[in-house]
């Protein structure tokens, strides 16, 4: 089984993607930019082959340069789970023959109008949205849809470059920032809780389901430097108050002609009770989310993937045991890390139940909390109570801090 693996390394949770694979007997091909003298040493056990590419995301260069490296070696797979590169991968599953999802079928992942579109076809509830590429075009529809709105990237990640926008005024005021993007999905605004659906699937079926809530909502979190973003697994993702999210992600699923993979959406559950779709990409959750999913079922997630993967079998066994939490901090002042306060007081809260914790040591620079959710750090909680964790994520929260200068 030869599998070809696009960005081995990067981001960090794809080291443990690799691991899977190879756990599951496969021999991983990696392709990625970086030179192999620098790859970390923790991906190169899972390797059986490297092969450094000028460039992973121009698909044409790709498809040329890797035809030549390639000649003659016979590809069972080819994977790519950092959201830049599920395009290229399924171009080069199309120009290889090798089975796997379309770059038609993909599309419908990466493509946020295109998205939107199919998943409204299938009857599902969507926000009212248009595509735009000029500042005339973004107007426009944002007179047609309403405020408040949300403009986003059409291809986008995360919640970069997304605003949630009051007024014409405040659309005209955030227009110049936006003309690198180039083509953005103008979105009516969706008040209420934010959560993530989350699953592996086989040819479209899901055998995972993980339920994960935003603390606050990813737009809140980009407003206020001060906040501690927080992301809460739910133990039972089967529960009354969030199997409507469930049942939507399972009809997106259908509706976009999901293959073999991972699966990362985001819904709305509103005030009223109605549940709303947000967008959904065929590849897993960042800010840690997968190692969320592990610590909450005691099993390994990166291998149950690869084993879907590879074989189309799946051998996981999730305990559902606990809620996980997941804190991330942002040091107050400029620097470098000064001090950190309240980690002692955390451990000794918490206990057994502080499962991990990785923050930047005394004297590294701090890092910019608008280009990174992981910040300059973040702690790990679970606890089979709700009631147990949400108290010791609150103490993360308000009373660990790092301070730079």
């Amino acid at each position: 089984m030869n599998v070809l693996f696009l960005s081995p390394n990067y981001p960090k949770e794809m080291i443990d993607f690799s691991r899977g694979l190879a756990n599951v007997g496969a021999n991983v091909i990696g392709v990625g930019e970086t030179p192999r003298d620098h790859l970390p040493a923790s991906v190169k056990p899972h390797l059986a082959a490297y092969i450094q590419v000028p460039s992973l995301l121009d698909g044409a260069r790709l498809i040329e340069f890797l035809g030549r490296e390639l000649a003659g070696v016979h590809l069972d797979r080819i994977e790519g789970l950092w959201e830049p590169c599920v395009i290229p991968a399924a171009q080069l599953r199309e120009a290889f023959g090798v089975s796997g999802m379309s770059v038609d079928a993909v599309l419908g992942f990466r493509d946020k109008a295109i998205m939107k579109a199919r998943v409204e076809a299938a009857g599902l509830r969507v926000p009212r949205f248009a595509r735009a590429s000029s500042d005339a075009e973004i107007l426009e529809a944002a007179e047609r849809i309403g405020y408040p709105l949300i403009v986003k990237p059409i291809a986008g990640a995360g919640s970069n470059d997304t605003h949630m926008l009051e007024s014409k005024r405040d659309l005209e005021t955030i227009l110049p920032s936006l003309r690198h993007v180039g083509e953005v999905s103008v979105e009516e605004f969706i008040d209420g809780e934010e959560f993530t659906y989350d699953t592996v699937c086989i040819d479209g079926v899901p055998v995972f389901e993980s339920v994960a809530q935003y603390i606050p909502t990813p737009l809140d979190r980009r407003k206020h430097e001060w906040i501690s973003p927080a992301q809460i697994i739910y133990r039972d993702p089967y529960q009354p108050a969030l199997i409507d999210g469930v049942e939507l992600g399972r009809g997106v699923i259908q509706a976009l002609g999901m293959g073999t993979g991972f699966t990362h959406m985001e819904w709305f559950k509103k005030a009223d009770g109605e549940v709303v779709f947000g967008e959904i990409g065929c590849r897993p959750g960042g800010g840690r989310l997968i190692d969320q999913i592990n610590f909450s079922n005691d099993f390994d997630v990166y291998t149950e993937w690869a084993r879907a993967t590879c074989w189309s079998s799946y051998e996981g066994k999730p305990h559902r045991g606990y809620y996980t939490a997941i804190v991330f901090k942002r040091a107050k002042g400029r620097g470098r890390i000064q001090r950190i306060e309240g980690i002692e007081s955390l451990r000794a809260l918490c206990g057994e139940w502080l499962v991990h914790e990785e923050l930047l040591p005394i004297g590294a620079p701090r890092r910019d909390w608008e280009a990174t959710l992981i910040a300059d750090g973040y702690v790990i909680l679970r606890h089979p109570d709700r009631d147990t964790l949400m108290n010791m994520a609150r103490h993360a929260i308000t009373r660990l801090n790092l301070y730079a200068g």
